[in-house]
């Protein structure tokens, strides 16, 4: 096994990606392993501890020092020897965010600076961080750039050749017209594009949207309450009609009309979010509009009403496979149901509400969308017990192997042990036999099934039995965070 040639152990390694912990303790079995761990880690900044942003300190050229020094700034470094590796060449995912507020952090811990200073002895640091990385970084794939709009890191040394493979870019719409110039003279390939709409609308956006060649996803985010609505539909036409993904996020009134959806016929999936339904401008111009590629439907919180919806799904549904329909309470209607198993039969993934006098709606939603896989069910309040979920997905499901209970608010009947034990033995007895991944999101632990700790038992014994592959609880607020 040791004499693996290196490119197996790289391959072997990068199943290891998300795992950190895993990747920390192979560093200390050999060179080898050290080095192909050692550039994972680095791969991504999001990876990066207080003491690795120490490191970064100490990979700065002599003259990055130097400029420190003048400056009267001091930061602690792990060891004063020569890194054993570039350290920086292996980042490929970077935010400019992340290292400007844990530098930020790291100078808060190590000096005591008076506060009007910080931020300028932050951004002393971070210029300095930047040029490292643009200089040695070969190709960067992702950039995420929506704050401290001042630095203009694009006119580093090295820069263009550091940012010219660029696939994925997360910017602010307030960040100089001149980055943004910039940015559109050397990334021409970015494959996924997000822009945080605010206050100031840089002129320069125009000109990296309208350069890419490959541009795949395009999300916008909107935050400040007011008119410029006008200015993104101005915008979105500048968006390659090729796209195949789009997200508009958006809690303010400025909703660009959604009529400019209809132009990107290549659509494979569209994700929408608005907190009130008055905010889906125009969307009666779109539900009879055909989206022939569409395969996911994703609509948080509020969704069009009247109808409209349905309409869409009568045109767009055959070829849907996942959808995901509101995420407020009086949003979930059940003739929306009823459209989703009538016109949506190809489903593998699918998350709405039903409530605890529809079981009727579910039962048909198992019986018409056969190829179901995954299925998100809400429990609490009007909508149905977590005894009525398991029950009628053991009973008339066919396809199922991941089941989500979903406790946005709060329970009515506590699940009883032996009524658990029940459903896996049902489970166990279904032909064909699957294992099942069971997840639990939950505002509060104590508010579901898992606050018994004789149910964690009978989890854990059908854990062991093979019937559970996987099991996990989490919080809503982790759950909105990997949305």
């Amino acid at each position: 096994m040791s004499k693996l040639p290196a490119d197996c152990w790289n391959e072997i390694f990068e199943y290891l990606e998300d795992n950190i912990h895993t990747l920390y303790s192979c560093i200390l079995v050999n060179r080898l392993w050290c080095e192909v761990s050692v550039r994972i880690l680095w791969r991504n900044d999001w990876n990066y501890t207080t003491s690795i942003f120490s490191t970064l300190i100490a990979c700065l050229p002599n003259e990055s020092k130097e400029i420190l020094s003048k400056n009267e700034i001091t930061i602690l470094t792990p060891t004063l020897k020569p890194p054993t590796f570039n350290y920086a060449s292996f980042c490929k995912v970077l935010s400019v965010n992340r290292i400007y507020y844990n530098i930020e952090r790291l100078l808060k811990n190590q000096q005591n600076i008076l506060l009007q200073n910080l931020k300028n002895y932050t951004l002393i640091v971070v210029q300095e961080v930047l040029k490292m990385f643009m200089k040695e970084i070969s190709s960067l794939r992702s950039l995420t750039f929506t704050s401290v709009p001042y630095i203009t890191f694009s006119l580093y040394p090295g820069a263009k050749d550091c940012l010219k493979n660029l696939s994925e870019l997360r910017c602010c719409s307030n960040l100089s017209t001149e980055l943004f110039y910039q940015l559109s003279q050397t990334c021409y390939n970015i494959q996924s594009l997000t822009i945080e709409f605010k206050r100031i609308i840089s002129n320069g956006i125009a000109d990296i949207i309208s350069v890419q060649r490959n541009l795949k996803q395009f999300d916008m985010i909107l935050y400040d309450d007011y008119s410029m609505a006008n200015i993104i539909f101005s915008l979105m036409s500048k968006v390659p009609k090729t796209l195949i993904k789009l997200g508009i996020y958006s809690s303010v009134y400025c909703t660009p009309s959604l009529s400019f959806i209809a132009n990107f016929s290549n659509l494979q999936e569209l994700e929408l979010s608005f907190d009130l339904e008055e905010f889906f401008v125009d969307f009666e111009k779109l539900q009879y509009v055909i989206f022939s590629q569409l395969q996911v439907l994703k609509i948080w919180d509020a969704f069009p009403s009247d109808g409209l919806l349905i309409k869409f799904l009568e045109n767009n549904g055959k070829n849907l496979k996942e959808i995901y329909i509101g995420e407020i309470e009086d949003c979930n209607d059940n003739s929306l149901n009823l459209a989703i198993s009538k016109f949506c039969p190809m489903l593998r993934k699918l998350s709405t509400g039903i409530k605890n006098n529809e079981l009727e709606t579910l039962k048909i939603i198992f019986n018409s969308c056969k190829y179901l896989e995954s299925i998100k069910i809400w429990c609490g309040g009007k909508f149905l017990s977590e005894k009525q979920a398991l029950e009628m997905t053991v009973k008339y499901s066919q396809n199922i192997n991941e089941l989500i209970l979903y406790h946005k608010f709060t329970i009515q009947f506590n699940l009883l042990p032996e009524e658990l034990e029940s459903f896996f033995v049902n489970w166990t007895n279904r032909v064909p036999q699957k294992s099942l991944s069971l997840v639990i999101i939950t505002y509060d632990e104590k508010d579901s099934l898992v606050k018994n700790d004789e149910n964690i038992e009978i989890i854990n014994k059908y854990i062991k039995l093979g019937v559970i592959k996987k099991f996990k609880v989490t919080d809503f607020e982790e759950e909105e965070y990997n949305i």
